[in-house]
Order: C-alpha cells, then sequence, then structure tokens
C-alpha cells in the first residue's frame, strides 16, 4: 500500500472503529466485529463494530432525544446553517484523507475521490444548508372566515441504508437536506464500505453537530439493516441500493406507515445519432461505463448507436476502452480501479458468460485483469457486447464495466427499445440536431434525460428515478429539502 497522511494510518489503527451512538463512541452491545477488506488488494483494511437490532434500537432513541431536546429541531435556521457549513469547511480541510479512505475502501481511483466524490458531499452541505435558509416555513392561507397559515417543520429521525459505490457522496446527497431541514439521522453504511462514513461522524462531532443528531450504526444489512428499515421509531427513510433490497425496505416501512425514498438501479440507455463527433462520444461513453468501475446506477450501459456510425463508433470506442490503464486506485495513473469485492467481480464475470452463451458477440472481450503488485485484487477488464436486445446482458444491471451496443435506424423505434427496459433512472441522447436531442429526450421514460452528455450530477438539477428504478422523491434538487418537512396547518375561526 502507498504511503497515506498519518492521519489517515491512525484512523485505520483503531480496532475495532465503534459505532457512534448519541454523541459516543461505543462497540456493538454484542461485542460483534467485521472486516472491511481494500479492493485493490484483498487485504483487511480494519475491524470494524457489527451493530445489530439492539443498536439499532440505542441510536433510534437517542436520535428521538436529540430531536426532542438537543435543539436542533428548534433552532433558528441560520444557527443550523452555520454548524453545517463549518461541517462542510472540515470535510474540505479533511479532503486528502477522506479520499485516501474512501480509495481503499471502495476502490476507486483515489484522485477521482478527491476531485468529485469528496467536495461534491461538501458543496451538497453547503447547498442544502442555504437553502433552508432561503425557504419559507410559515405560508398564510387565503380562507375566508378563518385565520390560516402552514407550517413546514422536521420529520423527526429519518433513517438512511447506504450503498457500497459511493458511500461519502450519497452521505451529503441524503443526509444534508435531512439535517438541514432540522432532522436526526441514523445511518446505517454499507458492510464493504463503512470507513468514510465513520470519519464523517468524527467531522460532524467536530463541527459541533449536538450529539445524537447524527448516529451511525455499522453493520449486516439482514441484520442492522433490516432493523433500521423496520424501525417503529422512523418517521422518514431513505434506501438507495437495487430493486430487490429496495421493495424489502419499502414493504418493511409500509407496516410502520413510514414514508420512505427509494433511490435503486438502472440500465441507462445512450442513443447515438449519426451526425455526432465519433471519436468525441466515445471517448465520452467509454469513460462513463468506465467510471468507478461501471458500479454507477445512472450510467449508460446500453449504447444505442446510428447504423451509419456503428464501425466507426466501435473502432474508436474498443481503442479507449483497451487502452485503459487498470491499476491500484492510490496510483495516479490509474484510470480503472478493482470493482468492490470478489463477490461482484464474479456476479459482472458471471453476467458475461451468460450473455455469450445467450447469443452475443464480443467486440471487446472483458474478464478478469491481473496488476503487478496486486494480484490479490479484485480487477475487471472492460467489455463491450453486441447482439439481440433480449439478451440478459442487454436486460439486465450488471454494475461493472460492460457495455452492450446495438445499431438502430429509426428514431420512433429507437425510443421504443429504450423505453422496453423496467428500469427509469438515466438516459441520454447524443445529436448535434438539438431540436431532435431535445425531442427524443422528452420521450424517453426516466428520471433523468441528458443531452450529449452523460453522468450530470449539479446542485439545483432534481436526480431522481421512475419505475424499478426508485419513488418517493430524487436528491440534489430544490424539492429535496421539502421531502424532510412535513406541512402542518394552524387554523382560527374569525367569527
Amino acid at each position: 500500500m502507498t504511503s497515506l497522511n498519518p492521519a489517515t494510518t491512525q484512523f485505520l489503527s483503531a480496532q475495532p472503529l465503534k459505532l457512534f451512538v448519541g454523541g459516543k463512541w461505543i462497540e456493538a452491545q454484542s461485542g460483534k466485529t467485521f472486516e472491511t477488506l481494500d479492493p485493490g488488494e484483498g487485504r483487511v483494511l480494519a475491524k470494524v463494530s457489527a451493530g445489530d437490532s439492539a443498536d439499532v434500537d440505542a441510536a433510534v432513541a437517542a436520535a428521538q432525544e436529540a430531536f426532542r431536546k438537543s435543539g436542533w429541531a428548534t433552532m433558528p435556521v441560520n444557527d443550523r446553517a452555520v454548524i453545517l457549513h463549518r461541517l462542510a469547511d472540515l470535510i474540505t480541510k479533511h479532503q486528502e484523507i477522506l479520499a485516501q479512505i474512501e480509495s481503499l475502501d471502495v476502490g476507486k481511483p483515489r484522485g477521482q475521490a478527491a476531485a468529485f466524490d469528496v467536495p461534491h458531499a461538501a458543496q451538497t452541505l453547503r447547498y442544502y444548508a442555504d437553502l433552508a435558509v432561503h425557504t419559507r416555513r410559515r405560508e398564510p392561507i387565503a380562507v375566508s372566515g378563518f385565520d390560516v397559515r402552514t407550517l413546514r417543520v422536521p420529520y423527526g429521525v429519518c433513517g438512511f441504508i447506504f450503498p457500497w459505490n459511493f458511500p461519502f457522496l450519497l452521505i451529503g446527497w441524503g443526509v444534508a437536506p435531512a439535517l438541514a431541514a432540522g432532522n436526526t439521522v441514523v445511518i446505517k453504511p454499507a458492510e464493504d464500505t463503512p470507513l468514510s462514513t465513520l470519519y464523517f461522524a468524527k467531522l460532524a462531532e467536530e463541527a459541533g453537530v449536538p450529539p445524537g443528531v447524527i448516529n451511525v450504526v455499522t453493520g449486516f444489512g439482514e441484520t442492522a439493516g433490516a432493523a433500521l428499515a423496520r424501525h417503529p421509531g422512523l418517521k422518514r427513510m431513505s434506501f438507495t441500493g437495487s430493486p430487490e433490497i429496495g421493495r424489502l425496505i419499502a414493504e418493511a416501512c409500509g407496516r410502520n406507515l413510514v414514508p420512505v425514498k427509494l433511490e435503486l438501479g438502472g440500465k441507462g440507455a445512450a442513443v447515438v445519432f449519426d451526425d455526432v463527433n465519433v471519436d468525441a462520444v466515445a471517448e465520452s461513453l467509454a469513460a462513463a461505463v468506465t467510471l468507478n468501475a461501471g458500479q454507477v446506477c445512472c450510467t449508460a450501459t446500453r449504447w444505442l448507436v446510428h447504423e451509419k456510425i456503428r464501425d466507426a463508433f466501435v473502432k474508436k470506442v474498443v481503442a479507449t476502452l483497451g487502452a485503459m490503464k487498470i491499476g491500484y486506485g492510490a496510483d495516479p495513473e490509474t484510470n480503472l480501479g478493482p470493482v468492490v469485492s470478489e463477490k461482484q467481480r464474479t456476479r459482472v464475470l458471471g453476467y458475461l458468460d451468460k450473455g455469450v452463451k445467450g447469443g452475443a458477440t464480443l467486440l471487446l472481450e472483458g474478464g478478469r485483469a491481473e496488476v503487478k503488485g496486486h494480484e490479490r485484487g479484485y480487477y475487471v477488464k472492460p467489455a463491450l457486447l453486441t447482439g439481440d436486445p433480449g439478451n440478459v446482458c442487454a436486460r439486465e444491471e450488471i454494475f461493472g464495466p460492460v457495455a452492450f451496443l446495438m445499431p438502430f435506424n429509426d428514431e420512433d423505434k429507437v425510443i421504443e427499445l429504450v423505453n422496453s427496459s423496467p428500469y427509469g433512472l438515466a438516459n441520454s441522447v447524443w445529436s448535434g440536431n438539438l431540436e431532435r436531442a431535445n425531442r427524443v429526450a422528452e420521450k424517453l421514460v426516466a428520471g433523468n434525460s441528458w443531452i450529449n452528455a452523460h453522468n450530470l450530477f449539479a446542485h439545483g438539477i432534481p436526480y431522481g428515478g421512475c419505475n424499478l428504478s426508485g419513488c418517493g422523491g430524487g436528491v440534489l434538487g430544490p424539492d429535496t429539502l421539502s421531502d424532510y418537512l412535513r406541512n402542518q396547518t394552524v387554523a382560527r375561526p374569525l367569527a
């Protein structure tokens, strides 16, 4: 492993890493621990406390207490914003450490974590802190014979279950609006990648967030995650992950009538017309499908390329993918790091095998990759297939650096093909004809339709899904703050 910031080494040396509940660092009540691994080397990074239902009970109780008594929910919104900005400042100050932790735990190139994941999370805290300051909490209603107003008040305890692909970034996307609105939170990070969430809690403590406002319970999905989803003490729930687990989360929340936000998977399409700069689009889509080793739910993995440019596109994109530097996340020359685990690598390779057996043709073979000095890491070569739209690799989410190419020559038919997917997260349209690009983008069924770009995440642009890709509201937009404020009517008769 390359040299680390001494603060990173010190953080990882604490064994086991503890839960953060009620402002205190405590071991799981069971005393159990689990190991989190470095995907780039296949070695143990740290031992982490394995929380379960008893620890979730304690965390929810602490969050309830903080909501009632800490003053977080009732303090002037400007004061709350100051604390959140202080937390964002600390994230920026510790950006190098957080990027190292995220790179080690997820496997992603350290430069990507430092350039995007960490600063974007800090910016999200700032965005919602400022938005909360400028959001009206009281609105009069004109009703004859009554003095009426509506209030917008925080719900209370909000639960969050995050996945392993962007653990720190998604803390910002999920927790920032909930905190800015005045809620308290209980976070269950993925067992594969708990480290940056624990460091976030450490910084929150330093920033002066009152005890119990932010709680972190590390552990497994079937124990800690399930206990959080079914907890009757929650007032709001958010889950990011697969549709299969999303259904279970929704069922558990439904029993307690707890509203839930689901940000789920995708099988995004890129529709490439014949009037584009072929080389530029090929490079953009190659970068998109290999971002975070393809472990991005909204990325474009179905490439619908006009038949007139199909051969030129394939030639360029295969060359671009084949030239990517596969390597350890700390290597500054690395373009493509490992997938998160051996389980995930087996999943990706299994899909390639099923796709070929189902009739697909490999335009770029893919498969296991060997990185000198890191032979135990979970590396995968990028792959490109082509074939029938019914092929399993064209239909199902693989979550790796794999794309499936299909040619087209008719606008209406390609729209129909894109919309045949049960997912609905993000698609993109590539064309020099903006009238056509806008027309097609509006007809594609998804939460997000991007034009001449893919994977766009700017504060103020709502990001969410439909169909199998999610429900209950998205993230990053102004409406997300409203998702964590409930309406309450106050009325008085005048007569």
